[in-house]
């Protein structure tokens, strides 16, 4: 058997698939470029070790897809809260093929479609449980990502970074300027900090 090893072959080792190594390479970007956020302040890696693996072997036992099909579908259940760069993904999908988990079907067009070998099937319904946590993950995300990043900050946002952009790239912006608008900003975060 080719991983005749469990679980913690895969996660056991610190960045065994490259994730979290910075912005840029192979962390995980959401809809505006950025990592999923974790604690205060901070961002944190959406998934360790080879559990990315795992999420993609499982999309693709779900149904055929290539690199791009993935990263939209992971995009897609976490509400574009977080998606995986293509930095990371086609390196697991090479990773998975090598290992025997997934094989390339045939396709029209460029793009390699990868379908789940027997292996690979095994292989999930021997980790079953992790798997339908990491999707619960996946959902909680998409869930967080729902109440942060709804409709109206998204449409007020692009309206302030319009007026910013319009505002201050005229010939006749001063310091003076430049300080006031900083100060608006300030004040606002400062609200939205207060609310409750």
């Amino acid at each position: 058997m080719r991983f005749g090893m469990g679980y913690g072959a895969w996660t056991g080792g610190p960045r065994a698939d490259g994730e979290g190594r910075g912005r840029g390479s192979h962390e995980g970007h959401g809809r505006h470029g950025h990592g999923h956020r974790g604690g205060p302040g901070g961002r944190r890696r959406l998934f360790d070790g080879g559990e990315l693996k795992l999420v993609m072997l499982k999309l693709i036992a779900d149904a055929p897809r290539h690199g791009y099909d993935l990263i939209r579908e992971i995009e897609g259940l976490t509400g574009g809260g977080y998606a995986p760069s293509p930095g990371v993904v086609y390196p697991t999908l090479s990773m998975l093929d090598e290992m025997g988990l997934i094989e390339e079907q045939q396709s029209e067009g460029a793009k390699k479609h990868f379908a789940a070998s027997d292996e690979g099937r095994a292989h999930l319904a021997e980790n079953a449980a992790v798997v339908d946590g990491l999707f619960a993950r996946l959902a909680a995300v998409g869930a967080e990502s729902e109440r942060t990043d709804g409709a109206p900050i998204r449409r007020a946002m692009g309206n302030l970074r319009q007026v910013l952009q319009h505002r201050l790239m005229r010939e006749d912006v001063t310091e003076d300027t430049l300080h006031e608008v900083a100060a608006l900003l300030d004040e606002a975060a400062q609200k939205i900090e207060r609310l409750k």
